[in-house]
């Protein structure tokens, strides 16, 4: 299951979440028609910086539910899977605190880091060779179209789509 967030910013101890998008990948297929997707109420305001990266505005996201009235839900649909995503920790540690307020506890599911398992591909086709690891990088070289970066569903469907080009690989 493909995860990602859309923040106010890249601080996990003061910026919020705007939008969460997770996707299932079940065989060899990603399951857009299973997606889990919302926009979150942050709680607070963010700058223009934010607003040119993910093209959310807080007009958008003034009558979205919070992120606590979310969670026990997106908690059930995401049950026990797999989590995958790329910079997976930026966004657990972003959910943490909610899940933990929440549950008692942190994620316990197992999870998977496509920017690790792209760098030890590259390291395998090529040793020394210069290793680009950005997103967009990793989708030109995999041949993958590039719909709607920098949105949750867009990211996490990239991630899914890389995921199972690499494993097929």
């Amino acid at each position: 299951m493909s995860l990602d967030l859309e923040t106010t910013g890249l601080d996990s101890s003061r910026d919020a979440v705007l939008s969460l998008a997770a996707v299932p990948v079940r065989g060899a297929q990603v399951r857009l028609s299973e997606r889990f997707e919302t926009l979150v109420q942050p709680g607070r305001g963010f700058d223009i910086e934010s607003i040119r990266h993910h093209r959310l505005t807080p007009g958008e996201v003034a009558n979205a539910p919070t992120l606590d009235a979310i969670l026990p839900g997106f908690l059930r649909w995401l049950g026990a899977r797999r989590l995958l995503g790329y910079h997976l920790a930026f966004d657990l540690a972003m959910l943490g605190p909610s899940v933990r307020a929440l549950t008692g506890f942190p994620l316990p599911n197992p999870r998977q880091e496509l920017a690790q398992v792209w760098l030890d591909h590259q390291r395998l086709a090529q040793p020394r060779g210069d290793i680009d690891l950005s997103l967009d990088g990793m989708a030109a070289a995999l041949d993958l179209p590039a719909l709607g970066r920098h949105t949750a569903l867009g990211d996490a469907t990239l991630v899914a789509l890389a995921w199972l080009a690499l494993s097929r690989r």
